[in-house]
């Protein structure tokens, strides 16, 4: 393949992360550095801004804005959902012809995916040339092929300490907590809670997933259960979790144009299970519910260290493969090596049909019945929220009472 020589555009799409800036200074760092790059420039707002032509030019920001920029949370180029028509990504590749774009880097989940694989058919069916690269991110980790995915990892740790906390405000005033994590179809940072659990009592006492199936019955029954045990009942559910005939318990209208319902920013399924707890189990409970929402992937200085390295080096592996030559447009993945302390991770690059669009499951093997997850998920997780927060506990020394 002939070396290609032109301007780049970088873009972020989708719910942002703490570690998505580290991927978007990873491209421009290895855009910078490369000499098939001429210009380095952003769209606003992902693939709205090419289509209205608001791009930046990022070569111009010092070394110093960048690495700022790397450490802080959320899409610094601005995020956008949208799927764009066929007729909008026709106007998108005028503008790449326009600007001399011929490297394109999308950083975004399996929708991002999706519209990189249509921009690069129609790029392909117009006979113009340009290397269009998929840079994965998404604290949900249900993108295909890849082992994990950038955000994860600081998402998984969030969620873990925030049910180590919780835990102990249930221990503290013992009572009935519903928190509600995000997941739509996978429940990967949902299963990051079992990092909460230090303690042969400590919650999550409960913890339900999309992949199982679950009605009101089993949940009310599992409640009773854990309640009558430990005098108190700690509870992670996922955003996504559904009834048997797949129906989510909670349903919204509301949908972006990647027809993705929107689930994360109402407290609806944790005010009805709370509801039905008091309803089916009395209404004198002390019952609580939280929805997690938007600070699992926003909560600024709170991250993994290993998730953040991971993040910058996607961004440099799509560019070191669309500059070589090496593959004409692709998804870049993360593949494992090593476990426990001598975790490693290798980057390659995969089809972008492989990863658009389709989502994937929690393993089988990582759930334990409806309502819990298996310790082997642990040896998965460790390794990529890194050194977690501990909590201690009163040795509870009792002194003989004198009156009997």
């Amino acid at each position: 393949m002939s070396k290609l020589v032109g301007n780049a555009l970088i873009g972020q799409s989708g719910g942002p992360t703490c570690v998505i800036n580290e991927s978007l200074v990873g491209v421009i760092e290895a855009c910078t550095a490369s000499d098939a790059v001429k210009n380095v420039y952003g769209a606003v707002h992902g693939i709205a801004g090419v289509l209205g032509e608001q791009l930046i030019d990022l070569g111009r920001e010092s070394r110093e804005t960048l690495e700022r920029v790397a450490l802080t949370p959320c899409a610094a180029l601005r995020s956008v959902r949208k799927k764009p028509t066929r007729e909008e990504c026709e106007r998108v590749l005028r503008v790449l012809q326009a600007h001399d774009v011929r490297y394109f880097f999308y950083i975004g989940g399996n929708d991002s995916a999706e519209t990189a694989h249509i921009l690069n058919e129609i790029a392909v069916s117009e006979g113009y040339e340009v290397r269009l690269f998929h840079v994965p991110k998404t604290i949900d980790n249900d993108l295909r092929v890849t082992d994990h995915c950038p955000g994860y990892g600081s998402a998984a740790k969030f969620v873990a300490s925030a049910f180590m906390g919780d835990n102990q405000d249930n221990r503290s005033l013992p009572g009935i907590k519903v928190d509600v994590v995000m997941g739509r179809h996978a429940g990967w940072l949902t299963a990051a809670s079992l990092l909460a659990r230090e303690h042969e009592d400590d919650g999550p006492h409960l913890i339900y997933v999309p992949e199982n199936t679950l009605t009101i019955e089993q949940f009310i029954g599992d409640v009773d259960r854990m309640y009558t045990k430990h005098g108190r009942c700690l509870i992670a559910v996922s955003e996504g979790v559904h009834g048997p005939g797949g129906e989510l318990l909670i349903e919204s209208a509301e949908k972006d144009s990647h027809g993705n319902v929107q689930l994360s920013g109402t407290g609806a399924l944790g005010d009805f299970l709370a509801g039905e707890i008091k309803a089916k189990l009395g209404s004198k409970l002390r019952v609580r519910a939280d929805t997690f929402g938007y600070l699992q992937r926003s909560f600024a200085g709170y991250r993994s260290d290993v998730d953040a390295r991971e993040a910058r080096e996607v961004g440099r592996t799509a560019v070191r493969v669309a500059t070589s030559g090496e593959r004409p447009h692709g998804s870049v993945v993360i593949r494992r090596v090593g476990t426990g302390s001598d975790y490693a991770a290798a980057f390659e690059v995969a089809e972008l049909k492989d990863v658009a669009r389709e989502t994937r499951d929690l393993d089988p093997g990582f759930l334990k019945g409806h309502c819990d997850i298996d310790a082997s998920f642990l040896d998965y997780v460790r390794p990529l929220v890194g050194e977690m927060p501990s909590a201690a506990r009163l040795s509870d020394f009792a002194v003989a009472p004198k009156l009997g």
